[in-house]
């Protein structure tokens, strides 16, 4: 799958994955290839990427997935600082 992680003023991650989570509003959501097309509001917490290098990691403050013949677009209001 193809995602795109992007905020209001820049590209945080593009890339292919082969899952990827996201912190849903009511709870954490998982996407899988051929996942079912959707748009989903996304609340506070951890955005788990599984990419060919690895797991990243982004936390979100918030934003919107779209999810459309293995495209996914994820429009994030903000980062928020990791733990180092």
């Amino acid at each position: 799958m193809h995602i795109k992680v992007i905020t209001p003023d820049r590209k945080v991650f593009e890339g292919e994955v082969s899952q990827a989570k996201f912190p849903g509003m009511s709870g954490q959501f998982e996407v899988l290839k051929d996942h079912a097309a959707m748009i989903s509001m996304l609340g506070e917490g951890p955005l788990i990427l599984n990419t060919t290098e690895g797991l990243k990691t982004f936390m979100i403050e918030g934003g919107v997935v779209e999810i459309l013949r293995n495209q996914i677009n994820v429009l994030v209001e903000a980062l928020l600082p990791t733990e180092a």
